[in-house]
């Protein structure tokens, strides 16, 4: 039998512990559903067809970026060692500070670490990659200050904004938090390569000091700002059934026109001199990055305040014990009991979190609840259920 990597079975075959593939659907006769060696997932296909393909977690776009942005870093390396180990350094301070923000942001409903990586990945290197291409051939052609407002926000957010596809494709982007939650690990992924080029650069010009606290301390906020449009547009979209690609033009619109002012500002004062302007602009980048926070939180409340309400109704539709339903009665019962955890039932007790947070998200929406979803989140819960059971008597 081959191994656990991938395995393409009949349609009458069910996978043992440990196999990854496609498999007979124990819910639709004559169908294929991946099961991903502890759970079956929502990807569904007819057994008469081909067998259907999972999306990779590492796509092809990122792999090829991921080449050739590692071979554009060694060549830095090569050319000027001590500047690139100093951009590759500070680069990830900015990470430092948006990161624990939006793991914060994410603890209501945990999106999946893999994906959380793909979207740093693809805003690093699909993202980073792309535009950067695509302004230097602007730049040499129209010169700087056309690639720094023309292409590079049209570009930059349109190729960050693809990466959310990714996510709905996948059916893991379900609502406007989820959208945020993605927008902004792909634009911290993003911000970080770029930061490292600009760093570099800096510090063989001998300016590295000013980019750095302009960039790297003052405005580390920046892309998940611009990009955050992009993922509220797709959110509402996915959770309001609204029109995806109409919702994505005006998500975009709205990133690409407050990146484009704030190239301009940078701009403007570079060519002129002054620093009022640049000073105006920060105050205003303070008042969005303010608004944006207190947006951001009060959706954050509203959605600890809807999971724990729907937890009376989650414990009788899906047979939740009186513990249980003790220790996911109130939010801060929550991040209590996972305090008290050991780090291994931890890891159990957040899948369990994580299913019922999709859950609840689904049975917030108007439209009755997906059954195939529901039979595969209602999987995910009792393995998970079952697994902390197990860690508890060991």
């Amino acid at each position: 039998m081959p191994g656990p990597e991938l395995y393409i079975g009949l349609a009458s075959d069910q996978p043992t512990p440990d196999e990854r593939g496609w498999f007979g659907d124990p819910w639709q006769a004559g169908h294929w559903r991946w099961f991903d060696g502890v759970s079956w997932s929502n990807h569904v296909g007819r057994a008469g067809d081909s067998p259907p393909r999972l999306p990779a977690a590492l796509s092809w776009p990122v792999a090829v970026s991921l080449v050739a942005t590692t071979l554009a870093i060694l060549g830095l390396v090569v050319v000027s060692p001590l500047a690139t180990a100093a951009g590759l350094l500070l680069g990830m301070v900015p990470m430092a500070l948006v990161l624990p923000v939006l793991a914060w942001l994410d603890r209501v409903e945990p999106e999946p670490l893999r994906s959380r990586v793909h979207a740093l990945l693809w805003g690093a290197v699909v993202a980073g990659f792309g535009s950067g291409v695509v302004n230097t051939i602007v730049a040499l052609l129209a010169g700087d200050v056309w690639a720094a407002i023309g292409s590079a926000p049209i570009v930059e957010e349109a190729l960050k904004g693809l990466g959310l596809f990714w996510a709905i494709r996948r059916r893991e982007l379900d609502g406007v938090m989820d959208g945020i939650v993605y927008a902004g690990w792909i634009a911290v992924g993003f911000a970080a390569a770029e930061n490292v080029l600009y760093f570099s650069s800096a510090a063989n010009a001998g300016f590295l000091l000013e980019i750095f606290v302009v960039r790297g301390l003052l405005t580390p906020f920046a892309h998940p700002l611009f990009t955050a449009w992009i993922g509220l547009a797709l959110g509402l979209a996915v959770s309001k059934k609204q029109p995806l690609l109409i919702n994505a033009a005006w998500g975009y619109g709205l990133a690409a026109a407050s990146h484009a002012a704030w190239n301009s500002t940078l701009a403007y004062t570079q060519d002129s001199g002054s620093t009022t302007v640049l000073a105006v602009a920060m105050l205003a980048f303070v008042g969005l990055f303010v608004a944006a926070a207190v947006t951001v939180v009060s959706l954050r409340r509203r959605d600890e305040t809807a999971f724990v309400g729907l937890v009376p109704v989650l414990a009788q539709r899906y047979g939740m014990t009186d513990q249980e339903v003790s220790s996911f009665a109130t939010w801060a019962r929550v991040l209590a009991t996972r305090r008290n955890l050991s780090r291994q039932r931890r890891r159990h007790f957040d899948s369990i979190h994580a299913a019922l947070a999709q859950l609840a998200e689904s049975h917030r929406r108007p439209e009755a609840i997906d059954p195939i979803l529901e039979s595969v989140l209602r999987h995910r819960l009792d393995a998970a259920r079952a697994s902390l059971r197990t860690e508890s008597t060991t």
